[in-house]
């Protein structure tokens, strides 16, 4: 018998962090794909339906296993009010997304449920973990890559499942680093400084490397023909990161403000973390609270170090 599954996935607010926004993160839409590889693990007779807002629609279309995606507006929530599941995961702690969550009807539920206590998100009984992990974000404990916090909720093992895209790109790869220097309007200062980058570019081209900046900022599929034409993606904690990760690309990340123990990097692929000795780091801060500016302490050097043993040039190799 066909499982029928629900995913609420819009994207207004990161699944493991407390916060709660109306800016739709693409990246944690995208972070969230992993679990339809688990889900057909655990049911391999099932019908996914994912709902999303229109903003991120296009990570879905083409996806294999998705077999019907529901785009957020005033009509959805009555259809599936009215709609039965036998799985339910909601992965929104917006109050009223948290309160539609508990109105659908299905067998079992994953995620955030509406406290009507509060008036706030909290875990259903197979969503606690998520409680537990968001109230320990700030201890040295560790709490598992995100992916597997995910997947592992779901009662699936942990078999570092990959991103899914469903978009197949056009492009022809066509350099050997990417430069994926842009991040979201949400945090500001998990970009690297301008002038790193400038000075990067300077000595990987000096070394005979190709470069390509960032392109497709105003259109999500072309950007995702740009990463595919660079075989080696250097990224900000950024969408851009994820996408490379999904296209199965050589990665180097730099990490500031936020935490790259939280990412499961793919590929072995490459990180490197502010050395700046600031005690609230990482504080996932959308500001800088301390005044030390995390990211300025990252050296062109290391950089530059990490992306030629990712890549090593003809000349090296």
């Amino acid at each position: 018998m066909c499982t029928k599954i629900l995913i609420v996935k819009l994207g207004y607010s990161e699944t493991l962090d407390p916060e709660i926004g109306r800016v739709p993160s693409l990246g944690d839409v995208l972070r969230t794909t992993p679990i339809l590889r688990a889900l057909k693990e655990k049911y391999p007779d099932s019908h996914i339906t994912w709902l999303v807002t229109e903003h991120a629609e296009q990570l879905l279309l083409g996806n294999s296993l998705i077999d019907r995606i529901m785009v957020w507006d005033g009509f959805v929530p009555f259809q599936l009010m009215k709609e039965k599941f036998d799985v339910l995961i909601n992965l929104e702690k917006i109050a009223g997304v948290c309160a539609l969550s508990d109105m659908i009807d299905a067998w079992v539920k994953y995620g955030f449920r509406f406290d009507s206590n509060t008036g706030c998100y909290h875990g259903y009984e197979k969503g606690l973990d998520f409680i537990s992990y968001i109230e320990g974000k700030k201890s040295d404990k560790n709490k598992g890559y995100w992916q597997q916090v995910l997947i592992q909720m779901l009662g699936v093992p942990w078999n570092e499942q990959e991103y899914m895209v469903g978009y197949t790109p056009k492009s022809e790869i066509a350099y050997d680093f990417g430069f994926n220097y842009e991040v979201g309007s949400k945090w500001p200062y998990k970009a690297l400084p301008m002038e790193t980058w400038k000075e990067l570019e300077q000595r990987l081209v000096a070394a005979g490397y190709s470069v390509s900046w960032q392109q497709g900022n105003k259109n999500l599929y072309q950007y995702m023909d740009w990463i595919h034409s660079c075989r080696t993606i250097i990224s900000n904690d950024s969408l851009g990161l994820h996408l490379a990760f999904a296209f199965r690309k050589k990665v180097l990340g730099v990490f500031g403000p936020t935490d790259p123990n939280e990412v499961y990097f793919y590929n072995g692929c490459r990180v490197i973390r502010s050395p700046v000795g600031c005690e609230q780091m990482p504080c996932g801060a959308p500001k800088c609270q301390s005044g030390q500016y995390c990211m300025t302490h990252i050296t062109c050097d290391s950089i530059e170090k990490a992306a030629r043993e990712l890549l090593p040039s003809s000349q090296e190799s």
